[in-house]
This record gives C-alpha cells, structure tokens and sequence, in this order.
C-alpha cells in the first residue's frame, strides 16, 4: 500500500518507450503502470526500431523485478533497486513500481469519449485520485495532447524530463569565450610565454581561470586582438595562438574560413590530436562545407585517414516518399543533398583546371567518400576513418553513444547539426542526443566543440534564418 502523503507517477508508455531506465528514475517516489501502457507495450516490441528495442528492454526490467515476486506481494508494489552512482560511489533508495491489478476505470467521464488508450490513462488516473486521497497522483508523458487532456479534467501532469541534459538550451557549452579588454593587465604577474615548433604559448594563473575546459577557444577584439586555445587545465591555464585559415596561404582544399567561428573549426577539424569534434549552427553557417573540406585535405593530402563516412539520420522533413531502390549507398544518395552540393563546391575551386580536371577531381574525391546508413552501424568498428554524422540532432543519447562507440583506432569522429530543427518525436533542443554529447565531452582533452554564429549561405538565407 502507499504511504499516505506520498507521491505516486502514473506513467504513460511513450515515455518508457522513449527512455527504458526511466522506472529507475523517479528517485524515493513510487511508479504507477496502468494495465493499457503494458497492452501498448506489447503491440510495440516487434521490429528492429529504437522504439521497439526500448520496448524489449523494458519488458526485460520488468520481467528481472517479477522474478520470484508473490502475486499476493504486487499490491504492496516491487521495491526498486538502489542505484550508485558512478562518479562519486553515492547510492540512491528508489520508490516501489506498482502495477494496475484491479478495474479502476468504471466508466469514462462525459468529458472523455470513447474508449482509447489515453483516455483510459486518464480515466484511471481519476480513479486512482478518488481512492487515494491523500496520494498526490501526477500523469507523466511526453504527449503534449494527453497532458493538455489531463489539465482540461483536473489531473496533475508533467513532461518526462529527466533525460534533458540543461533545463535551457541557452546553456549549452558554446565552446568559446570573450576575454575582459583588460585580461593582459590583470594577469601580468602571472603570465609565461615560450615558442615551441613554431607556436606561441601562454601560461596563465589566476582564479577566473576555474571555468574553462581543454580545447576552449578565447578571444579578444580591439587594438590587441587575439584568438587562442585552452591546451591544459589545472592550478594553472596553458593556452596557445591558433592558425588563422581566413589567410589564403592557410586555405582547406581551396577554402577558407569567413568568420571568426569558421575558423575557430577548421582549428578543430584539422587537429589530428582531437578525436572528437561537434559543430553547432543554424543552416548556412558551413558546418558540412567545412568539414568535408578538412576531411578530404587530411585523407587526400596528408593521408591520416584513409576515407571519409558520411551518415545521418533519415528522418524526412515532409510526407515520406516510400522505399527506395538500390543498395545501400543508392538508398542513402536522396537524403545526402547537402553531402553533393559541398562536393560541387569544393571539385570547382580552381577555375585554371578546366571542367576535364574538374571532373577528374570530383571523381577522385567520390572514391575516397563512403554514404552509410545509421540501420548498419551497431557492431562495426571503423579504422582510421574521417567519420562525419550529419543531422545529429536527430539522433537520441543512446543512438549517439551507438554511433561514436563504432569510431577504432586512428579515427576522428565529427557531429553536425542544429538543435533548433529538431524532427524526431519526444525529442527537444535540451535533450537531443548532440545537446548530451557537446555537454559530456566538454571537459575531454581529445575532443573540442564551437558554435557557428554567422550563415555564409547568401543575404537570403541569412535574412530568412532571422525573419521567419
């Protein structure tokens, strides 16, 4: 039985199919599945989809708590284990998951009609507010429409949060920092430089020094204008000058950058010492010109990797089309526009080579360019490959870790995307799986992240980007 006072989380299926763990998630409060949720979940465990391998492992949960349990102990509810937490040893004592074993839903209130999973939901969350009066009963789901019902009949419900990674996308690691026109004079005392093979460092002391991360970019504008690098992070900061690739000496396969955050980006994509890199921006910033410029300069050029994967995630942005013909490659060719309008752009930067060197170049670069799809990721191991996924803010937490785990020995992993166009379902900017992997890694030294402020795309794009 539940304690009176206590708090009890009607949960709804979308939010188990959306995150498995999410009955371990609810801390010391108790979990409520209605009798339509475990019937929704069954009718979904079929299939090689995310949602049905979430659904699979929930009935896995499940199945693992029940074994042994009386049925008579089931009104008492399954206690929940504790969790430790990893990174300080910590444990912590969950509720109890309570399952329905009664009718609650006599009849459906007039404001519900018919009979349909969600109403059924709220129907007997309503009744479990009548018997259980001194239980503050809350409907949990990432359906908007269900929780807009639930405030329509006086029900108490939430969104299921718990996997956000910020509680606002605004503070999202921006991978770059303006430095005080008087930094220089407030750390004099404290300040070493020295040449090493050509490059500048600084060593740097001082307490405002506590919040930057390893490969942060700092700069300053004005009559000393600087643009430079976090190396180490400690008692004390070493950071370095970067190379300026606006320079037409310092192009990428004939491109270079237009802005300040461009180039701050092609800093990180032509690190070898970084294996992991994310790229933030609205369309047109030149994410993909970008990377696909540094991954051929490094694979054609100076031969560190051996070929470039491009993948992303083909979610439409209009009524789907229907299947595709062909293999692999062939199928994945429609949702790579963007991968072909880069390539047009970077196989014609040289006008002196004429349109035979051009298309002796844009063949050339095809056969170093392998298109995967993301269905044929899991269980591959991809060795010294430039590994670009595109369209990652489409991807969940646990599809990006699926993805970045693939990268062997001598590859460089790099993410796109725009957490602002978002199109997958019960996905959002503060818990897309891009948004979880800059906010993870930020404080890796292997691996480094900017935020593109300016599109390049045309005055257009630009205008449109802002006004619509």
């Amino acid at each position: 039985m539940l304690n009176p006072g206590s708090r009890l989380f009607v949960l709804d299926t979308n939010v188990l199919m959306h995150d498995p763990t999410a009955i371990f998630r609810f801390k010391e409060h108790d979990i409520f599945i209605p009798m339509v949720v475990l019937e929704e979940l069954d009718h979904g465990k079929k299939g090689m989809s995310e949602v049905a391998r979430n659904v699979r492992q929930v009935s896995r949960f499940m199945d693992e708590l029940l074994l042994g349990m009386d049925p008579e102990a089931l009104k008492d509810g399954l206690p929940l284990p504790e969790v430790t937490n990893k990174h300080d040893g910590s444990s912590e004592k969950h509720g109890r998951l309570f399952f329905q074993t009664e009718k609650l839903c006599e009849e459906m209130p007039l404001a519900l009609p018919g009979n349909t999973p969600d109403n059924n939901i709220l129907c007997t969350c309503l009744a479990l507010e009548k018997k259980l009066p001194d239980t503050r009963i809350t409907l949990v789901s990432k359906d908007i429409n269900l929780r807009i019902k639930a405030s329509v009949v006086g029900l108490h419900s939430e969104d299921y949060s718990n996997d956000q990674v910020l509680d606002d996308v605004d503070l999202l690691y921006s991978g770059v920092t303006e430095l005080p026109g008087d930094f220089w004079e407030r750390h004099a005392k404290r300040i070493d430089s020295w040449q090493e093979e050509g490059r500048t460092f600084y060593r740097v002391s001082g307490d405002d020094l506590k919040d930057w991360y390893p490969n942060q970019f700092l700069y300053m504008e004005g009559d000393n204008p600087l643009e430079a690098r976090v190396v180490e992070v400690g008692n004390d900061a070493i950071i370095e000058l970067i190379d300026d690739f606006r320079q037409k000496k310092h192009n990428v396969w004939g491109i270079n950058a237009r802005n300040r955050e461009q180039n701050l980006a092609l800093n990180l994509l032509m690190d070898p010492a970084l294996d992991f890199v994310t790229l933030l921006g609205v369309a047109g910033t030149g994410k993909t010109l970008l990377s696909l410029a540094a991954g051929l300069a490094q694979v054609l050029d100076k031969n560190l990797y051996r070929e470039i994967i491009m993948t992303r995630v083909t979610v439409p942005v209009g009524e789907d089309i229907g299947f595709l013909p062909g293999t692999e490659e062939e199928k994945m060719t429609p949702w790579m526009g963007a991968l072909m309008d880069n390539l047009e752009v970077l196989t014609q930067t040289d006008p002196q080579t004429g349109s035979w060197g051009q298309d002796a170049a844009a063949d050339l670069v095809r056969n170093r360019i392998r298109i995967h799809s993301l269905n044929f990721m899991r269980g591959r191991t991809f060795l010294n490959k430039f590994i670009i996924i595109d369209e990652a803010q489409n991807l969940t937490a646990k599809q990006m870790k699926t993805l970045i785990t693939r990268a062997g020995p001598g590859s460089k992993v790099v993410c796109l995307g725009n957490v602002g166009q978002i199109d997958t379902p019960y996905l959002t900017e503060t818990s897309s799986g891009l948004t979880y992997v800059v906010d993870r890694f930020k404080q890796w030294p292997h691996s480094g992240h900017i935020t593109l402020q300016r599109g390049e795309r045309s005055r257009l794009a630009d205008f449109a980007s802002q006004a619509l």
